[in-house]
């Protein structure tokens, strides 16, 4: 098995992709969409898409008032047409963080956040890919995120371990402990694999025990970060990569969504006045 909580079976290549995420090309396309606004064709999709520049500006004040410890603000573009789509997919722009979230009927939540910190584009598909709905959501993180991972098991409910196992049974207690006193708002608990001694008998069991999650956050900069929801409820693995992917820091916390997938309040002012200067910029 590959090193890291969330290894994959032998022979694999990932662990728990639920959708295909945007490769490196087409992030970057995204994340250059400010130069097309510039461009005559940026002008004249401006000039046939009222209905997308308006939204902007509605964006700017949603963003001016947010605060990470609220409930987000949607804005829902499901009817919009293809050309105002496109236009406000240049303008926004595709951020570093992206993710999946399987829900129970059997579709998925796609998430993408833009190039300018919590905007989430969110974008429901059934089991059978259809679109059922899709609109943009001014948050920390997206509300299904965390409806999604509240679905988690609230207790863990295990047997014995397997005979050679060293340190997963004391380390099971520590976890079920912190679950049963996670209190919303309050500092993570975090465990450190680095630091255990844990042979693979013993994160065999682990994983087995935890099972695994609906919702998987990847955030792509120089290296990456992947937050993991396991299935038990306010437990996720989060792994830090170097450009190689190779593990850098591999652990579990215990509480809230983790840090690091998730805007902070001096994120969406900044956001609102880089959305401001793109809209008075080429929408005015």
């Amino acid at each position: 098995m590959k090193i890291g909580f969330w290894a994959a079976p032998e022979g694999a290549d990932e662990a728990l992709v639920l959708a295909p995420l945007a490769d490196g090309e087409e992030r970057a396309a995204r994340r250059a969409g400010v130069s097309f606004l510039a461009t005559a064709q940026g002008a004249e999709a401006i000039a046939r898409c009222p209905r997308a520049a308006a939204l902007l500006p509605e964006l700017v004040d949603a963003l001016e008032s947010q605060k990470a410890s609220e409930l987000g603000r949607l804005f829902d573009i499901t009817d919009y047409g293809v050309d105002d789509l496109e236009l406000i997919s240049q303008a926004l722009g595709e951020g570093e963080v992206s993710g999946v979230a399987a829900l129970p009927d059997g579709g998925v939540a796609e998430l993408k956040e833009a190039t300018v910190a919590g905007v989430w584009r969110v974008r429901f598909q059934d089991a059978a890919g259809r679109i059922g709905a899709d609109y943009l959501e001014i948050a920390a993180v997206p509300e299904v995120v965390r409806r999604v991972a509240s679905l988690g098991a609230d207790r863990l409910s295990f047997g014995a371990p397997p005979p050679g196992a060293m340190n997963v049974m004391p380390l099971l207690a520590e976890i079920g402990d912190r679950m049963r006193c996670y209190a919303p708002g309050a500092p993570a608990h975090v465990i450190n694999f680095s630091l255990l001694p844990m042979n693979d008998l013993d994160m065999s069991f682990l994983q087995q025990t935890l099972g695994d999650g609906a919702v998987q956050l990847v955030s792509r900069g120089y290296g990456a970060c992947k937050v993991t929801a396991t299935g038990a409820r306010h437990v996720w693995s989060v792994q830090f990569f170097n450009a190689s992917d190779a593990i850098l820091l591999d652990t579990l916390e215990i509480g809230d969504i983790p840090a690091a997938a998730c805007a902070a309040d001096e994120d969406f002012r900044d956001s609102a006045e880089r959305l401001r200067e793109i809209h008075e910029a080429y929408f005015t």
